[in-house]
């Protein structure tokens, strides 16, 4: 059975930092990465690291979201700096497995407020 866990969510005060941490298991993965889905809105590109060390982000990114981690070893971190309310969402780790199924975690909630 397939299985990606998120963790390090929480909340945290605007212009604070955040660390998110995804663990899989289950399957070899492509690549893996993070989204993003606030209440009424579509769900979001983060970012995506590839087994071969490429990085994609998100067009909204702007630099305060790094993408981490070790595709061979299904572990990957999201450090996100400069949060504001706008990010307030559940953040999804996904991984591609070799055979080009995706897979999805549960998601874990970030709110950002005073």
């Amino acid at each position: 059975q397939v299985q990606l866990v998120e963790s390090g969510g929480g909340l945290v005060q605007p212009g604070g930092s955040l660390r998110l941490s995804c663990v899989g298991s289950g399957s070899t993965f492509r690549n893996m990465g993070w989204y993003r889905q606030a209440p009424g809105k579509a769900r979001e590109l983060l970012a995506t690291l590839s087994n071969r060390g490429n990085i994609n982000y998100g067009d909204f990114v702007k630099g305060r979201f790094t993408i981490s981690g070790d595709i061979a070893k299904n572990t990957i971190h999201l450090q996100m700096n400069s949060l504001n309310s706008e990010d307030t969402a559940v953040y999804y780790c996904a991984g591609e497995s070799i055979w080009f199924t995706q897979f999805w975690g549960q998601g874990t909630q970030v709110t950002v407020s005073s």
